[in-house]
């Protein structure tokens, strides 16, 4: 099911798809903002850096994104782990992205009041299909203070 940009995406919701372009100049100035010389990572046939699908968000069109629902000024970006299901991608490949909600739930926050977690997992396939790497992040709404809300 596709969610509006505007309501909290449940568990099990997934989003439109969008187009990620792996340019090697990309690559490169990942590369060299990790401080990486790594020569895998340069020319024709660049690999990318195993945490470089962070940047496809930024490509992703407006409204296309999952909404959690969070209060920003209470958000945190809790673990992040990335699956790749086969090679690396390279330069000049073209993946196509979407998340979805893999879990939603509340803990007791430790100084009081609930804590709120959603996991989000972007997918990255192939044109044809084939699951090529997952992006799962947990995001944390960190409990409201008292009187705050």
């Amino acid at each position: 099911m596709t969610i509006p940009s505007t309501e909290p995406a449940p568990k099990g919701a997934v989003s439109e798809e969008w187009e990620v372009f792996v340019e090697r100049g990309k690559i490169r100035e990942f590369a060299t903002a990790m401080q990486s010389d790594n020569p895998d990572y340069a020319g024709a046939d660049a690999i990318v850096p195993p945490t470089f699908l962070i940047t496809a968000a930024q490509w992703a069109p407006p409204g296309v994104r999952l909404t959690l629902g969070f209060e920003r000024k209470r958000l945190l970006h809790g673990e992040q782990e990335y699956i790749f299901h086969g090679a690396l991608p390279t330069a000049g490949d073209r993946l196509l992205a979407r998340e979805r909600v893999v879990d939603r739930f509340e803990k007791p926050g430790k100084k009081g009041g609930l804590m709120r977690f959603a996991v989000i997992a972007t997918e990255f396939h192939s044109p044809e299909g084939e699951l090529i790497a997952e992006a799962r992040g947990t995001f944390i709404e960190t409990a409201a203070k008292e009187g705050a809300e």
